[in-house]
Formats: structure tokens, sequence, C-alpha cells
């Protein structure tokens, strides 16, 4: 899933399918777990990049003579 085109939700999404993924996986291989483990990490930090801008946003509409 490249996250270029995800929106928050199915980022979220994608984490939950993953962690499932591995909670239910006896056996994966050390190369398929470190592969899960790079893509949540990237999600989790587009995640964070929205959720950074979303607060930008929220400053601006809720102050907006702190411009």
């Amino acid at each position: 899933m490249a996250k270029e085109n995800n929106t928050y939700d199915q980022a979220i999404q994608r984490i939950e399918q993953i962690v499932a993924e591995l909670e239910q996986s006896e056996a994966l291989s050390m190369e398929a777990y470190q592969t899960k483990v790079t893509e949540v990490k990237q999600l989790l930090t587009f995640c964070q990049q929205q959720l950074t801008d979303w607060e930008k946003k929220m400053d601006v509409v809720i102050n907006p003579s702190q411009d």
C-alpha cells in the first residue's frame, strides 16, 4: 500500500490488519516479519504527519489572529 495514496483511516486499517496477521502467525520468516514491521513504521510516520498537519490547521481555525 503506497503511503501517498492512503488516507489516515486507510493507514490505520492497514496497521490493524498487519498486527492481526502478526498475532495469528506462528511461523513467519524473519524477512516477512521485517517487511511487515517496515510497512507499519512507514504507515505510522504517515499517520503522525497527517495528525501534525491537522493540528496546524486546527490551530489556524481556533486561533486565527496568531498566524
